[in-house]
């Protein structure tokens, strides 16, 4: 760290959390009565932020600043690599609640912390803390005389976490964007108020931190930024065709290799042969637009928010905004101070809940903290990675001698659909007539949860109206509601989300024997072994598929990260081994799909009072999973070369 006078260190300690602190000052000192004095004061991952006493917190900050003011430059702290044992106790005291050895391993990983004995639990065995190193790969010439090479179908989030370990595998890859800009949806979605509702310092690549997010939870420009920032910084622009849209893959089974069909932005055709396919386009890229009656003759402008005009002026125009999920909370208080009049069209409540920071910009303090002091990055992720990951897990499930109606399925779910309503009756009080619209008729996590940027502040003004009854007309300028209601509009806003379901459409994917992947799912129902591969359609590798959201917490790059990990193994055996092609076995995949179906019957999406875009038409869900993070982490910790054909 650069050479500080004591005085401005502890000026910068101001800018700590005082438990991840701790647990960083445990590191460099060894002494672990510092958890015996802040476990009785943290009562949950959140909790401390307000409980922790100010002179304890004082204290902390003290001995930190002479810590770091003492320590040598080449000193080893004193506990650079704890115990198993002892990091269980750190996580545990940091959370104030239980944490079981068998997280330890993958927040280790996912945090970037090591402990001294190796025998700590690995995913499957439970022998090793990490996976042992993998060999340099020899690439084997299979394919008319051309060096192994992988295809990869979208460059936002997931298709640049595959590049990345591919390229560290030293394979050779090519990335096919629609776009112009890698991104994917953080690209593509432009509208007001747009951000991530993961805590940033969580929602990042484990092999890629950043200490200098300017906002808790930030905007969309900030994360673009960092995507942009990986791609560069790990050379993938140079393999990205842009501009480019796959419309079909075929199988050929002569050559077990893939042929894809392409048009760039002339409209001029391409085709591609590839050993394997990794498919990143996600579930949420295709905007869903609901069919309203009349729409076509509506004379105003329509905008689906995943699709915001660049220059949209909507200063002074009167605004219909069409649904209340995650994107509707972010626009609408971003712009209801800037039109004549926003409505908000509501079709069911959603849980919109006090998130802390949400709205905090990062302190320079907080950034010098997060890159000077040792140890204290990693504990302040792992704080995160609880709070917003599996320290809710236990919300989801369904206790089945539980009567809680409507309103809750067990008791934990109930104190926490307390804890949202005490949110909303504050934010709310004195307009007992919005307090009956918005509560959700479905318990907690039935849907997504959102964070609170203002929403009910926004509900509150005078120029803003929510509306309840369903839409009967579209007219010229105005929607008509069922109740006989008349909202005039200049602008149909459509926050109403994207064609889940309907995954990866409109691509033709033909596997072995010419089965197309529409021919197997429909329309809306995807099914695949780990969400990531499926029977006849060899080497070909789904990242963010099906079943594979998360919906109680947790970040859509840690989901990248086991996915890419898993088949990473996969592809290095058709890279090195006399192997061409693997194919997901029947009945591996028909039995993890009998399993999820059975997990996701007692979890909360299937309550009988939660309608959600989870489900297809029939009622099963389709896009989330029924892990924990932890599960999905040990799943796809190694592939298993046993549960696919091989062709030699």
């Amino acid at each position: 760290m650069p050479d500080t006078a004591l005085t401005d260190i502890r000026a910068h300690l101001e800018g700590a959390n005082p438990v991840p602190l701790a647990m960083a000052l445990i590191h460099l000192t060894g002494d672990l009565s510092l958890l015996e004095q802040i476990a009785p004061h943290v009562r949950g991952a959140w909790e401390h932020l307000e409980s922790i006493p100010p002179e304890l917190a004082s204290s902390i900050r003290d001995r930190m600043a002479t810590c770091l003011k003492d320590i040598n430059a080449t000193q080893t702290p004193v506990m650079a690599a704890p115990s198993s044992q002892i990091i269980q106790q750190m996580m545990s005291t940091a959370v104030g609640e239980a944490v079981s050895e068998t997280y330890v391993p993958m927040l280790l990983e996912q945090v970037g912390l090591r402990v001294s004995d190796q025998h700590m639990l690995r995913a499957e065995d439970q022998t090793e803390t990490q996976a042992p190193p993998k060999p340099k790969p020899t690439p084997i010439f299979k394919t008319k005389g051309h060096p192994f090479e992988v295809a990869i179908i979208g460059a936002g989030a997931s298709g640049l976490c595959a590049a990345i370990q591919l390229k560290k595998l030293g394979i050779r890859y090519t990335i096919f964007e629609k776009n112009d800009e890698v991104g994917g949806t953080w690209y593509e979605n432009r509208y007001p108020g747009c951000a991530v509702d993961t805590p940033n310092h969580f929602y990042q690549f484990s092999f890629e931190p950043n200490n200098n997010w300017p906002n808790y939870f930030s905007q969309r420009d900030a994360i673009q930024a960092y995507l942009q920032h990986c791609a560069d910084k790990y050379e993938v622009r140079s393999h990205v065709h842009f501009n480019t849209e796959v419309s079909a893959a075929v199988f050929n089974e002569e050559t077990q290799t893939w042929l894809l069909h392409s048009t760039d932005k002339t409209g001029q055709s391409h085709t591609k042969e590839a050993n394997a396919i990794i498919c990143a386009v996600g579930q949420l890229n295709r905007p869903a637009i609901p069919k309203l009656p009349g729409l076509s003759q509506y004379e105003g402008q329509v905008v689906h928010t995943a699709a915001w005009p660049e220059h949209l002026v909507v200063k002074d125009k009167k605004i219909a905004l069409i649904g209340t999920g995650a994107s509707a909370v972010q626009v609408g208080p971003a712009i209801a101070d800037q039109v004549a009049s926003l409505t908000v069209l509501q079709r069911s409540g959603s849980w919109v809940v006090r998130r802390p920071n949400i709205d905090g910009v990062v302190s320079e303090d907080t950034k010098w903290v997060l890159n000077n002091v040792p140890f204290y990055a990693p504990w302040y992720r792992f704080q995160l990675f609880w709070a917003f990951g599996d320290g809710l897990f236990e919300a989801l499930k369904i206790d089945p001698t539980w009567e809680g109606g409507s309103e809750s399925i067990s008791a934990f779910n109930a104190r926490l659909r307390e804890s949202m309503m005490k949110h909303i009756r504050r934010e709310l009080a004195g307009r007992d007539d919005l307090l009956q619209k918005v509560v959700p008729d479905f318990p907690p996590f039935g849907k997504r949860v959102l964070g609170d940027s203002g929403w009910y502040k926004m509900l509150k003004r005078d120029n803003v109206r929510l509306e309840t009854a369903a839409i009967k007309q579209v007219h010229a300028r105005a929607v008509e509601l069922d109740d006989g209601t008349i909202i005039e509009a200049d602008i149909l806003v459509m926050a109403t989300g994207f064609q889940a379901g309907r995954m990866l459409w409109p691509m033709d994917i033909q596997g072995r024997g010419g089965v197309t992947i529409r021919e197997k799912w429909g329309d809306d129902d995807p099914r695949a072994f780990l969400g990531i591969t499926a029977p006849e359609f060899p080497n070909f590798f789904m990242m963010y598929g099906p079943n594979t959201n998360i919906g109680h917490g947790g970040s859509a790059l840690f989901l990248a990260e086991c996915q890419s990990r898993y088949f990473m193994g996969l592809i290095q055996a058709l890279n090195t081994q006399n192997i061409r092609s693997v194919e997901c076995r029947q009945e591996v995949h028909d039995r993890y799909n009998d399993e999820i179906d059975s997990l996701l019957s007692k979890l909360s999406w299937s309550h009988p009072a939660v309608s959600t875009w989870y489900k297809n038409a029939k009622g099963r869900i389709v896009t989330n999973q029924p892990w924990s993070l932890l599960d999905y982490w040990r799943l796809t910790y190694e592939a298993k070369l046993s549960d696919y054909h091989q062709v030699r």
